[in-house]
């Protein structure tokens, strides 16, 4: 059911396990990441596709908990990068990352 609900949403949601290994991609995060014919990336590890900092990076989230965000300019896009951790039984389990294409120039309210 829930794989459903982000099969085709029009972002990238990416998630993983607390080993860092990619257990999810919807349509989206599919046809942003993949590339050489390759089908699917489930089931390797983030880190075979990051930076060192940027494993250091996950490695603290999944040991802390904490969230990270951040914009990006790519592609002549700009995205913005939300990654959080999600949990089974109380237990960090993984993260899920979203990336949302946003515009160059946003709209910001005060509410």
């Amino acid at each position: 059911m829930t794989e459903e609900i982000f099969k085709n949403l029009p972002f990238a949601v990416t998630a993983c396990d607390i080993n860092a290994n990619i257990i999810y991609m919807n349509e989206k995060s599919c046809s942003t990441f993949l590339k050489n014919g390759i089908k699917s990336l489930i089931g390797t590890p983030l880190f075979d596709c990051h930076s060192e900092k940027s494993a250091e990076q996950i490695r603290n989230l999944l040991k802390t908990g904490k969230t990270n965000s951040y914009t990006i300019e790519k592609n002549g896009l700009k995205k913005l990068i939300y990654q959080c951790p999600w949990y089974k039984k109380d237990k960090i389990a993984g993260l899920v990352e979203i990336s949302i294409v946003i515009p160059f120039e946003m709209n910001h309210f005060i509410r």
